[in-house]
């Protein structure tokens, strides 16, 4: 049987003088997901991004001659499918081909928005949002000019991670027709927004995850030899179940379906044993019953010793 009084460790705790201590933040593991980016990878990658956005936003600024600016919102892996499902069923995708390589790469932003950068390119004014539809042949070309040039300032950014000579392939406007991958594949996602002319419009890069490689062949020894310390912290940070039990007894379910309030159900747990202390099922001292303030708690009387060394011996 288990006292009521419990505790679960590593969430949130109180010291004895009744302060808060610190909370860990524990970040739920999508089984769904399994493929993520590190940390490390993650870092990396924004990095990128951000310098990316700063040059990207001040190259098409000086083009259409209105102050741009863009903003990094999101850095995330997630299968090709599920990116292609978040994007609006008409938009542009500029679909990029690596040299020598079936992997592709996408630019996708609103038609509405690229609709904008050409009439001010070559020298109107853009009046509210237009509607979303495909490119003629010369909205097109000055469409390709400008990805042109931001792909060249995503290639400098990435720092090797891209390869060179990165072509447009074409502009498709349906994202549920452009088919560049698998559905289950693993890709890059960028989430970017763009402010210009007093209109904000969300703009996707998407890169194949083989890119990553270049990442991980620059991890120094230093790093790897980290990793085994770096494991053993997040184990000890984890939160377990604490909790405070008497001896348990076996019983029949007839028993238990026939208690009634004011039964008396002995158990086999003498009154001057201590209390066992548990983390899940296994146990790790014993423990007397006392108090902390106006709570409940418990006074560790002994330890279990690790089964580990002896198991060795």
């Amino acid at each position: 049987m288990v006292i009521d009084d419990s505790a679960r460790s590593g969430v949130s705790a109180e010291t004895a003088s009744g302060a808060p201590s610190a909370t860990i933040e524990i970040e739920a593991y999508d089984f769904g997901r399994s493929a993520t980016l590190s940390r490390e990878h993650a870092r990396a990658l924004e990095l990128a991004f951000e310098t990316f956005s700063r040059q990207w936003a001040a190259d098409l600024s000086a083009k259409i001659r209105v102050r741009a600016t863009v903003t990094v919102e999101n850095v995330a892996m997630q299968a090709y499918g599920e990116y292609a499902q978040s994007l609006p069923t008409t938009t542009t995708l500029v679909v990029c081909a690596f040299p020598d390589s079936a992997e592709r790469m996408i630019v996708q932003f609103p038609s509405s928005a690229a609709t904008a950068w050409i009439v001010q390119m070559v020298g109107g004014r853009a009046t509210g949002a237009n509607e979303e539809r495909t490119f003629t042949p010369i909205e097109q070309a000055l469409v390709g000019s400008l990805m042109t040039d931001a792909i060249a300032l995503l290639t400098g950014t990435m720092g090797g991670l891209l390869p060179q000579r990165i072509t447009i392939a074409g502009i498709q406007y349906s994202s549920q027709f452009a088919q560049v991958a698998a559905a289950n594949e693993p890709v890059i996602v960028a989430q970017l927004s763009m402010r210009l002319g007093g209109r904000t419009v969300p703009t996707s890069i998407m890169l194949p995850a083989s890119i990553l490689s270049g990442i991980t062949s620059r991890v120094s020894e230093a790093d790897r030899s980290a990793t085994p310390g770096l494991v053993r912290r997040q184990v000890e940070q984890s939160p377990v179940e604490l909790s405070l039990r008497l001896a348990s007894r076996s019983v029949v379910p007839r028993d238990v379906l026939g208690l009634s309030v004011g039964d008396i159900l002995p158990l086999p747990h003498a009154a001057d044993r201590p209390l066992l202390l548990l983390v899940g099922e296994q146990q790790v001292a014993t423990a007397a019953v006392g108090t902390a303030g106006a709570r409940l708690a418990c006074v560790v009387t002994s330890t279990v010793p690790d089964p580990a060394p002896e198991e060795s011996a």
